[in-house]
């Protein structure tokens, strides 16, 4: 991709109206200093004093921060989160971001917000080093009138966005926002309007997703074939191409550090290595920030190579931001990406 072509894409972000559908999430960290750690003197525990906190959206929350860290110009989160605390600091962290739009995020009594609170040793000279999360999630369906709100929310806004990116984050189904009546709703968007890009990426895979661009790693993409995993690179090339033309929509394979392999609906599939690695890593967000990436630049006019050459670089500035779930910027990506 020449700078021309960077200038173009880029610069069509901010026209950009993009919805981000999932389970929207309050990433917690709790900063560490080891120097301070005392023993309780009731329980003879250690005791881990917490000397910073911070928070942010995180799980779709982390797809969206990276449409914002682009300058995307209109984002809308569509799910929920609880009447709790959690809830508040989530909300708020949205509503101070640039573009973002709350009037289809949904703050309800009968959801507690999904939590990940993670314990970070913050030590001079070394990586932060991850604890044992503290995490809070729901375990019982998401109730009918939840349902509703949320289809409700998608109908609204069917006709006013460029792109939809759907993030199901939960482990056990039917208890976040991509539920089978939302999944259902999303088949009848995308039969009504099969021009708009629409881009799935599932925690519990992808089987059972209505006609959608779907991206996921190469296990998930032969459990979609029903066959064992492909290896190679042309393996995999191949099975993509597969599936992209049975399900006539793009699919995108992420592979780590071996890259990211795309196929358009015709069947041509291209492969990405992976940029080199320079310095210590982190991969936490790398997948979001590749689903961000891949969307905005898709309807800002890329082509399928382009995406993903700008999905990849992302995707390397994310892995080397080091205890946090990082965001890629044009700027960043500017600076990554060949003259």
């Amino acid at each position: 991709m020449n700078t021309q072509r960077f200038e173009t894409i880029t610069s069509a972000y901010r026209r950009l109206r993009v919805a981000v559908l999932g389970d929207f999430c309050l990433d917690r960290y709790l900063e560490i200093d080891p120097a301070r750690q005392e023993t309780s003197i009731e329980t003879g525990l250690p005791v881990h004093n917490v000397v910073r906190v911070r928070a942010q959206p995180g799980a779709a929350g982390t797809v969206l921060n990276n449409l914002v860290a682009l300058g995307v110009g209109t984002v809308y989160p569509v799910g929920f989160c609880g009447e709790d605390g959690e809830g508040f600091e989530l909300a708020r962290g949205l509503a101070r971001m640039n573009g973002v739009r709350l009037d289809h995020f949904i703050r309800t009594p009968a959801r507690r917000t999904f939590t990940y609170c993670k314990p970070l040793v913050v030590e001079k000279d070394a990586p932060p080093r991850e604890l044992s999360r503290l995490d809070s999630k729901n375990w019982t369906p998401t109730p009918p009138e939840v349902e509703a709100q949320v289809i409700a929310a998608l109908r609204a806004l069917e006709a006013n966005v460029d792109a939809i990116i759907i993030m199901d984050q939960v482990d056990l189904a039917e208890t976040g926002v991509v539920t089978g009546a939302v999944l259902g709703e999303i088949a009848a968007m995308a039969g009504r309007r099969p021009e708009l890009l629409i881009l799935a990426d599932s925690r519990r895979g992808l089987a059972g997703y209505p006609p959608v661009s779907l991206k996921m790693n190469r296990v998930e993409l032969g459990m979609l074939l029903s066959a064992a995993p492909p290896e190679g690179i042309d393996q995999v090339k191949v099975a993509a191409a597969k599936l992209a033309r049975r399900r006539g929509r793009h699919v995108f394979v992420t592979l780590a550090e071996r890259g990211l392999v795309g196929a358009e609906p015709g069947g041509q599939a291209e492969h990405l290595p992976a940029l080199p690695v320079r310095g210590p890593i982190d991969i936490v967000g790398a997948g979001d920030a590749v689903s961000a990436n891949l969307a905005a630049a898709l309807a800002g006019g890329a082509s399928l190579a382009e995406a993903l050459e700008l999905a990849n670089a992302a995707a390397s500035v994310v892995i080397h931001q080091l205890g946090t779930t990082g965001t890629a910027t044009v700027d960043q990506l500017r600076r990554l990406l060949p003259a």
